[in-house]
């Protein structure tokens, strides 16, 4: 199996998602823009992983290559493969399947609870009623057509949605480490600017070791539900 990740900034990778695929047996590629814009054969691939970035959905005239990545994740998606979006990843789905992507009334940035929305029946990823994940954005989604809301927030109301059976985008961050907590902090702490969403860099990598597992071992349970979509 080939899983196959689109990384826009060195700074936002794989985090816990990568020591999950390769004990899965997924064969690791990736198309990275910030070096090249190309692009495997979707046919080809087994997953896709959407990761995150500062830049909006809407940036193209300064990022050419995102409308290019947009169709290719709607290709992925009508071919019925599994596809996760993180964050930018969750919003380029949306952009992609034709959903208004636009600024949140606030930014999230740092710990914050989020509530899982019931949905019937074993078809839909399931949250626990709240959990404490971690957030880094500014912009928000309508949800895509067809698409059923799973996660919600205070702060705001479309944390994350699945399309059918293979497809979640999520605007919080389940795959980061202590490691890339650090890494997003180093290079976007302009935006620490105090608000009511808003933790500081103190508060931010804090963080005890048992937070990070929380969030690590749910992202596996939200990957082994896309590679069960797949089966």
């Amino acid at each position: 199996m080939r899983a196959h990740y689109l990384q826009h900034v060195p700074f936002e990778g794989l985090g816990s998602i990568e020591p999950w695929l390769r004990a899965t047996d997924y064969e690791i590629t990736s198309t990275q823009f910030f070096d090249s814009a190309e692009l495997p054969d979707f046919k080809n691939i087994d997953l896709l992983v959407v990761m995150g970035g500062p830049m909006s959905v809407n940036d193209q005239e300064e990022f050419p290559w995102l409308a290019l990545e947009k169709k290719f994740i709607r290709d992925v998606i009508e071919s019925g493969k599994p596809v996760l979006g993180i964050c930018l990843g969750a919003q380029l789905i949306a952009s992609a399947m034709e959903a208004k992507v636009f600024r949140n009334s606030v930014k999230e940035i740092g710990w914050f609870p989020v509530k899982g929305v019931p949905s019937s029946g074993t078809s839909f990823f399931s949250f626990p009623p709240s959990s404490e994940v971690f957030h880094w954005h500014g912009e928000t989604f309508d949800l895509p057509k067809g698409a059923t809301r799973i996660a919600c927030s205070e702060g705001c109301e479309n944390q994350a949605f699945q399309l059918g059976k293979s497809v979640i985008g999520l605007q919080f961050h389940l795959e980061t480490t202590p490691k890339s907590a650090r890494d997003i902090v180093s290079n976007c702490r302009d935006e620490l600017v105090p608000a009511q969403y808003v933790q500081t860099e103190e508060e931010i990598l804090s963080a005890k070791p048992e937070r990070f597992n929380s969030i690590n071992k749910m992202m596996g349970e939200v990957l082994s539900f896309l590679q069960r979509s797949n089966d």
